[in-house]
């Protein structure tokens, strides 16, 4: 039997800092960049009841492990359950298995902040949110810990939501946080735009960039689903986590595509071979550069690999057994 890991959501509710996250996040995407093995998510269909499940994995090396999620939304009971299994990358052997709710928010801001890190300009300040959520509050966070932010704006749908966001996040933050009543408010004269939606129409015009302007957009991760319209696409270089996802479920770059704006060989880079220096991101202030985030195994494994050792080293969680299949598959 092996001694596993198990971490409630509560034990891992708190135990990292979104600065802790970032560095946990980028290290795995600099693996990634020398050519550590990542797969787009697998995403299963139901129609009755409706539902998804929906996979994904990594394999970190330099980190020692390996995993994914797997989770499951929607069906009988409308709800979500996040299962990150944790395996040590050398021995194969479980390390955890975390409740991967809490983190869901903080590893995906990492990887958003990430992207802002090596693609936005250094002296990037203003942030136009659009989006209210717990995605939309994790990628602020985030990005607060890699740009001195002097204002961000967010804006959505519901004057309520926007509104307690920027409460909320103007307690959390040093910059200052307003809401505004159009994405046009939010988008125009910002140094950073952050698109974290579900929406399957463009929530902002492109022609509204200004030069030098930085996008993330972590919603579009179905080719269904589209945050960007084909006039942004066109306007920048485009960054994806991960090439494969390109015509599989990268929605705006797929309307892109089919609406003839651009062509598949508009993929500039992986965001790892531009955190490995493998390729270079922005070249000069006057670039517009998007990077989408559909969402990886990558910050997965890297942001489970950071809540196991700190709960290790703060006695959290309980231990479970697993039996090796040297020792289950009997045959008997």
């Amino acid at each position: 039997m092996t001694e596993t890991l198990f971490l409630t959501s509560d034990d891992v509710a708190g135990l990292a800092t979104p600065a802790e996250y970032v560095e946990a996040v980028r290290e795995g995407y600099r693996q990634r960049g020398e050519g550590a093995p990542a797969e787009p998510r697998t995403k299963l269909l139901n129609d009755e009841p409706r539902g998804m499940l929906t996979t994904y994995a990594a394999i970190l090396p330099e980190t020692g492990a390996m995993g994914g999620y797997t989770y499951a939304a929607g069906f009988g009971a409308a709800d979500a359950w996040f299962a990150t299994p944790l395996f040590d990358a050398e021995s194969g052997e479980p390390l955890a298995l975390l409740d991967g709710a809490s983190m869901n928010p903080f590893k995906t801001g990492a990887a958003g902040a990430v992207g802002v890190d090596a693609l936005a300009r250094e002296d990037a300040e203003t942030v136009a949110v659009i989006g209210s959520g717990a995605q939309a509050r994790g990628q602020l966070r985030a990005t607060a810990t890699v740009r001195d932010l002097d204002t961000a704006w967010v804006y959505s749908p519901t004057k309520e939501h926007r509104e307690r966001f920027a409460g909320e996040m103007n307690e959390r933050l040093d910059a200052s946080v307003a809401a505004v009543a159009s994405s046009a408010a939010a988008v125009e004269g910002a140094d950073v735009v952050i698109t974290a939606t579900t929406a399957s129409e463009p929530v902002f015009d492109g022609d509204l960039l200004d030069p030098g302007t930085h996008v993330t957009a972590m919603g579009q991760y179905h080719p269904d689903k589209r945050e960007l319209d084909a006039t942004t696409v066109e306007r920048s270089t485009y960054v994806l986590d991960l090439r494969a996802r390109a015509t599989r479920d990268a929605g705006s770059l797929i309307a892109a595509i089919e609406e003839g704006a651009v062509g598949e060989d508009h993929v500039h880079a992986e965001l790892g071979e531009v955190v490995a220096g493998k390729i270079e991101g922005r070249t000069d202030e006057e670039e517009i550069t998007v990077f989408d985030s559909g969402g990886t195994g990558i910050e997965t494994v890297a942001a489970a690999h950071l809540l196991y050792e700190k709960a290790r080293e703060a006695g959290l969680g309980r231990t479970i057994d697993f039996a090796p299949a040297s020792e289950a598959l009997t045959g008997e």
